[in-house]
């Protein structure tokens, strides 16, 4: 597409499209994407190119003349004409800003061909008083003869004047018979093509966090309805606390008639203890208070197992109500956490559903 001797003096990037050669009216575009779009200049033969490559194709490959004109149809849309090529090239830009650039590098290359032109004339002339043609040099229009006469030279030269000013009538012809409105629209084809490929991509994006949240509250349902089972749970071992409560106090109360019999009895023994002196008279009747001493210290000492075992049951009864109330707390605590990431999260999927 361009030689060593070529070197890029501008690069940019943009959509390209080609005039409809069928209809000279609609706008086909070249590539689906946006390409780099290079002026190239050749110092040894003093000429410009624009040139822009689509894989292993030259999409543009445009010798720059001073009969060029680059034209702005739209804010981000540009175009000219390649007699040489016979088709209308059409650039749209991202910005303003770029289309002015590119525009502005347009301008700049063609006076510099307009420039070396005039030199390379002056130069023929000098070297070549007769102005005769070599067959090595490339003139810019093709319809110029090699060999003649000056008079028949000069015929020609005015033919191919006339032909360039035909071709240009022609150009602009075939440019006020295409509608800028289409190549409006189709330059904000292509910038709304791809920011919908963008919204595409984001709107995948939201669907996959939906997804994750729709996960994630699953789970936090899951959770929170297991914490709710184990509130129920609780609750029910609580109302038997209750009852165990109330066993409770009537284990209590049952001590306390036993701790005062107990009481009773020890008066009794101290009873009989101090009156044991004085009224054991008979050997039997001896025999028989202490018979009934000794039962009483029996039931004494099973009256004072029995209190044992009662303070023992109540102390574990109270210790037990105590850690099922601690568990009660720290669940209702962990629930009440639990329902306001809930909360929330239906709150911010609410919002990202109505966006």
């Amino acid at each position: 597409f361009f030689s060593c001797r070529e070197q890029p003096i501008f690069s940019t990037r943009a959509h390209v499209f080609q005039i409809d050669p069928a209809t000279k009216r609609n706008w086909i575009p070249a590539s689906k994407h946006a390409l780099t779009v290079s002026y190239f200049y050749d110092a040894t033969r003093n000429v410009y190119r624009i040139i822009s490559v689509g894989g292993t194709k030259a999409i543009i490959n445009s010798t720059i003349t001073p009969n060029m004109t680059f034209t702005k149809t739209s804010q981000k849309f540009g175009q000219w004409a390649d007699s040489r090529a016979n088709t209308v090239y059409g650039l749209g830009f991202a910005s303003e800003q770029h289309l002015s650039q590119f525009a502005e590098k347009f301008q700049e290359v063609k006076e510099a061909a307009r420039l070396a032109r005039e030199k390379s004339q002056d130069k023929t002339e000098l070297t070549n008083p007769a102005l005769n043609i070599t067959s090595h040099q490339v003139l810019p229009s093709p319809i110029i003869s090699s060999n003649g006469p000056g008079e028949d030279k000069l015929f020609r030269s005015q033919s191919a004047d006339v032909e360039i000013t035909t071709e240009k009538e022609r150009l602009k012809k075939m440019l006020s018979e295409g509608s800028v409105s289409e190549v409006q629209w189709e330059a904000e084809f292509f910038s709304l093509q791809d920011n919908n490929n963008k919204l595409v991509a984001a709107l995948h994006e939201a669907n996959a966090n939906v997804d994750q949240w729709k996960k994630q509250l699953a789970a936090y349902q899951e959770e929170t309805e297991s914490l709710r089972q184990r509130v129920v749970e609780l609750e029910s071992q609580g109302a038997q606390d209750s009852s165990s409560e109330n066993n409770k106090e009537e284990l209590s109360q049952s001590l306390e008639e036993l701790e005062l019999l107990l009481k009773a009895k020890d008066e009794e023994i101290q009873m009989l203890k101090s009156q044991k002196c004085g009224r054991w008279e008979a050997e039997g009747e001896r025999e028989e208070t202490l018979q009934k001493l000794q039962e009483l210290e029996a039931r004494n000492s099973e009256l004072e197992q029995r209190l044992q075992l009662a303070e023992q049951s109540l102390a574990e009864s109270l210790a037990e109500r105590e850690k099922v109330q601690n568990e009660v707390t720290k669940v209702t605590e962990i629930l009440d956490v639990k329902l306001f990431e809930l909360s929330e999260l239906r709150q911010g999927l609410a919002k990202l559903l109505e966006s």
